[in-house]
């Protein structure tokens, strides 16, 4: 999809080895934006070293990423941050004791002319950003770990917006989380998708992909399995593409 657009990246022919072991050979996916590109395989089948390449945790041994067309080095996170890419971990690295507005500014405090933080403005900002994110959330001025899981992603989504990024990873968005929080980030995907966003969903569940993503790429064994459009394959399709490494459109041979 969105063919005639430049990718907002392109990870060409990706190899990483550690001791010898080919944790990502020769692998290469791209994300357009406004779109989700799910990244699915087993434990260890290479997906989230892959994505640890583009987030600037790993160097490559060889290949090529480019953002925007152009070629890109990537050497640590800063360099990620520099190109608009950011990174929500699974864990979301939310600081539990602080409210919403100060883990949206962690480290990066707005201050009052005197050098004082400027605890109004960082709220006025806060809800400014979820307002435009998420309209219902209201948790303001509590800390952040009496939120339920969707409203804390949604404060970890804010941060990375909030900061510019035009690139997303996340890290399984909705694990351990119910229905309605699931509802909740789909929602907020959805909202990041019509602004130009554009994300790679690493995921173990194929459910979540078919449900949130507009392609999907299958790693096994540090592999690329092969890319698909989620509108044309269907959920055994995919467990058969992480299972056996097996493209659907091989089914015939």
């Amino acid at each position: 999809m969105m063919t005639d657009q430049t990718p907002l990246v392109e990870m060409r022919d990706i190899c990483i080895s550690f001791g010898g072991v080919h944790a990502v050979d020769h692998v290469s996916v791209d994300l357009h934006p406004g779109e989700v590109v799910g990244l699915l395989g087993h434990n260890g089948a290479g997906k989230s070293t892959l994505i640890k390449i583009l987030s600037g945790a790993y160097q490559m041994d060889s290949g090529e990423i480019r953002i925007n067309g152009t070629r890109a080095e990537i050497r640590n996170p800063r360099d990620a941050r520099a190109y608009n890419i950011e990174t929500i971990y699974q864990t979301l690295a939310l600081a539990d004791n602080l409210d919403a507005a100060s883990n949206l500014f962690l480290g990066r405090e707005l201050v009052t002319p005197l050098g004082f933080v400027d605890e109004d403005a960082m709220e006025a900002e806060c809800r400014k950003i979820m307002a435009r994110l998420n309209p219902n959330f209201k948790k303001f001025n509590e800390p952040v770990s009496a939120l339920s899981g969707g409203q804390r992603q949604s404060v970890a989504i804010a941060r990375a917006v909030y900061f510019n990024a035009r690139i997303l990873i996340m890290d399984e968005p909705t694990a351990a989380l119910g229905p309605h929080e699931t509802q909740m980030v789909s929602e907020l995907i959805q909202q990041l998708k019509s602004e130009g966003i554009g994300i790679f969903l690493i995921s173990h569940d194929i459910h979540d992909v078919m449900e949130l993503c507009d392609r999907a790429s299958v790693m096994k064994n540090g592999k690329l399995v092969g890319t698909v459009d989620v509108a044309d394959v269907t959920d055994d399709d995919l467990l058969g593409m992480i299972i056996l490494g097996k493209h659907p459109h091989d089914s015939a041979t």
